[in-house]
């Protein structure tokens, strides 16, 4: 197939790095072949219109897979994921230059369809500042800690989709999302907004019971333990899993090294919050607010080959900047 001489074919290895592609289905390959064909010999025909296409960008090309930014919703907010492609799951990847067609990778029909519908998760983790001198001087009794313990109780009562995992001075966050897919009636389900509302009112509990701050660290992702539920108890109830790998866990802790590094070295001071970059992106900012010139810094990634980077900001800020359709809480 594509042996038209204009069309442009690119082995696995020779796959356009940091550049606009598009995944489609294999099914669509004879019609996407015939489109250009067709667009070749002059008639008149749009290729694009062709099937359905999942925009994305090869970051890296391994021996068995490639490293992909995935642009999973450029409609309502900006949402890259990073994920990666066997390379057993790629059919062919073909373009054609001389008339601006950007590479397409023809994949696995399967596997597409399970990279719409699978869930993804947003993870957060959450820690009291000062608690070693809050022991030291005795500050945090049984009672404060239980009384913790009940306003974490109401405040996940109401935020139903989200897990708490709380250890009284720190807690661990998850919630998992869909993507969306018109095909099978499935809407998007992405509000990482809500997650801005609730180390707010984090941040109240703590100084209210215990009199510490708090700041939190935020990304976003991939969750391999897709169509189960948030969090797993076993039936003798002394067995917790989160239903997610350690990855993103160690993607936070990553982040989190990196800016206790940076207060250290004076690069930037303590924040309310630190956040993976395609998490703060894909926030819903008004228009006017220029998110790209907000101060970051980066932090050596867990799962991307490419720098990544953190930025650091407060929760008031964020909120006060966030579109009106973009704040649900």
């Amino acid at each position: 197939m594509f042996d038209d001489s204009d069309i442009d074919k690119y082995s696995f290895e020779e796959i356009p790095l940091d550049r606009d592609c598009f995944l489609m289905s294999e099914i669509y390959m004879e019609e996407y072949e015939e489109a250009l064909k067709k667009m070749l010999r002059g008639e008149e025909c749009n290729p694009y219109e062709v099937g359905y296409v999942s925009p994305v960008a090869i970051r890296k090309i391994s021996d068995n897979s490639l490293e992909l930014s995935w642009y999973a919703n450029t409609y309502t907010r900006f949402h890259e994921v990073s994920i990666t492609l066997p390379r057993d799951k790629v059919k062919i990847c073909v373009g054609c230059w001389q008339y601006d067609q950007k590479p397409y990778i023809f994949v696995d029909h399967e596997w597409l369809e399970q990279l719409h519908l699978k869930e993804y998760s947003v993870f957060a983790l959450v820690d009291a500042i000062g608690v070693k001198m809050a022991i030291r001087n005795n500050l945090l009794s049984r009672d404060k800690l239980i009384e913790l313990r009940e306003r974490i109780d109401e405040l996940a009562e109401s935020h139903k989709d989200i897990s708490f995992i709380s250890f009284a001075d720190s807690l661990i966050l998850k919630s998992n999302w869909d993507v969306g897919y018109s095909r099978k009636g499935i809407e998007c389900s992405y509000q990482p907004e809500t997650f801005l509302y609730v180390v707010k009112e984090l941040e109240a509990i703590y100084k209210q019971v215990l009199g510490l701050d708090i700041y939190a660290v935020l990304t976003q992702g991939s969750n391999e333990y897709y169509g189960e539920s948030l969090l797993h108890i076993s039936k003798s109830k002394n067995h917790v899993c989160l239903n997610s790998l350690g990855v993103p866990f160690a993607e936070l802790l990553a982040i989190e090294r990196a800016a206790k590094e940076a207060m250290k070295m004076g690069v930037h001071p303590p924040m309310q919050l630190y956040m993976d970059e395609q998490f703060y992106h894909s926030l819903r900012f008004k228009y006017e607010f220029d998110k790209n010139a907000k101060p970051s810094n980066t932090y050596p990634a867990i799962m991307k080959s490419q720098q990544s980077s953190y930025y650091h900001s407060t929760c008031d800020v964020l909120i006060e900047n966030l579109r009106e359709d973009g704040s649900e809480h």
